[in-house]
């Protein structure tokens, strides 16, 4: 398979074999509803998931923390299963349940035997379709999540994330926690909960999605049974490219805390799920923080020991994206570790990558993309993401032929563009703002 596998939302069935001996088949149910999945020969498990096309920046102002405050609801009952009922179910047949939500989509999952792919289908389908939501949960799931936003307030990396993503996407609702905040959460009414369940937890707008040991047709109408009373539906219309954050301005956020380390992310604003440039900006992150060969590891740790941690990463989302880099450090390093990230960022732009280094981060692109689908929990997020995304299944082929075709040339051409962006920088420590705002505007 060279290209793309489009996944058009008219298109009631497909199927294709990928590159890998494995066979991928979609089915549009009369109800909207989407199935994918993935045939593994020689699986001896399942991974299947719920997913909802519904994250973080989709809640209104008066929502804000609700897709996050619903999936931990989900999990509390239903009209037929209590939480206890729920948590057995796995259990009792060394299951793992579990879900996520990010700032684009909510996902429900499960891995499981093959024999137990009913019980999973039905159990999760239960859960999304039919959670009672009930007055007592509601109170009791508050108390928890407000525990969960304060162990993510003590970890200082986590602290400087969110800084960096308000600042990053300022008056977007990228840029909102995913989670919510305190005072969003202890105002947040099941009303409002309630509201957002039914607008958007509804047949047309879920995908389905099934790796390893399972059987399409089967799979199929396991799930039919779970939405048998919805009603003919076209699946809802995948996420708008708009409206796009505003253009990143540089700035620089503080946050004092006491700690033995100081928390520092530094970027800017990245490529989006369509861009085609995609996979240069993965040779691009390799070379400069993605590993322990990477500059910045061997620069700030290795010969400077300036640091225990640094490393790049670059989130996309459907309109915008991120780049950036995370570094933990002493107080009184904090200026001199900046300096050297710009050095080295500027390294990059002036001359760009060597060949040794282009062949080394293909060769652990290309290692890291095939190992990951040794994991049918990988192969299953893969056919959640495609559908949800840009709307078409790239085979593993597909991925590494987009990376081998990445020339010196390309990562040059990016890293002047990518690197050159005004910077956001995010510290969370015990450090002084006025000694930093010279070299944060640096770059």
């Amino acid at each position: 398979m060279s290209h793309p596998v489009p996944l058009p939302l008219d298109d009631p069935d497909a199927s294709f074999a990928t590159s890998g001996g494995t066979t991928v088949r979609r089915t549009v149910l009369p109800s909207g509803v989407r199935v994918l999945s993935e045939h593994v020969p020689a699986a001896s498990s399942t991974s299947v998931g719920y997913w909802v096309g519904v994250g973080s920046r989709d809640e209104h102002e008066e929502q804000f923390g609700s897709t996050h405050f619903l999936e931990h609801l989900l999990f509390k009952g239903t009209a037929e299963r209590s939480a206890l009922d729920i948590a057995v179910a796995f259990d009792s047949v060394g299951g793992e349940h579990n879900a996520a939500t990010a700032k684009e989509y909510t996902c429900y999952y499960a891995r499981v035997r093959d024999v137990d792919v009913p019980m999973a289908i039905e159990v999760i389908g239960d859960m999304v379709t039919s959670s009672v939501l009930s007055t007592d949960a509601f109170d009791v799931e508050r108390g928890v999540i407000l525990e969960e936003l304060a162990m993510a307030a003590d970890d200082p990396a986590d602290v400087a994330g969110e800084a960096f993503f308000a600042a990053t996407f300022a008056g977007h609702p990228l840029g909102r926690p995913i989670g919510g905040t305190p005072e969003t959460i202890r105002r947040t009414a099941r009303s409002q909960v309630l509201s957002h369940y039914r607008e958007h937890y509804i047949p047309n707008s879920i995908v389905v999605t099934a790796a390893g040991a399972v059987e399409h047709d089967r799979l199929c109408e396991q799930v039919a049974a779970v939405f048998g009373d919805a009603p003919d539906a076209r699946p809802t219309p995948r996420r708008s490219a708009l409206p796009a954050a505003e253009p990143v301005v540089s700035r620089l956020e503080v946050v004092a805390r006491p700690t033995e380390q100081v928390s520092i992310v530094r970027g800017s604003q990245g490529l989006d799920l369509r861009d085609e440039r995609r996979p240069v900006l993965s040779v691009l992150n390799a070379v400069l923080g993605g590993g322990m060969s990477s500059r910045l590891f061997q620069e700030v740790r290795e010969r400077r020991g300036m640091a225990y941690a640094v490393s790049s990463f670059a989130p996309a989302y459907i309109d915008n994206g991120a780049f950036a880099i995370y570094a933990g450090c002493s107080p009184d390093n904090v200026a001199g570790l900046l300096a050297v990230i710009d050095d080295e960022c500027r390294r990059m732009t002036d001359t760009g990558i060597t060949e040794s280094e282009l062949a080394r981060a293909k060769g652990q692109i290309e290692g890291a993309l095939t190992l990951s689908l040794e994991d049918t929990d990988a192969r299953m997020t893969r056919l959640g993401r495609a559908e949800l995304g840009v709307g078409e299944f790239t085979d593993l082929e597909t991925a590494l032929g987009r990376v081998d075709r990445v020339t010196a040339d390309d990562v040059l051409d990016l890293a002047r563009d990518l690197l050159t962006r005004p910077v956001v920088t995010a510290v969370v420590g015990a450090v002084d703002r006025a000694g930093l705002t010279v070299v944060a505007k640096a770059g």
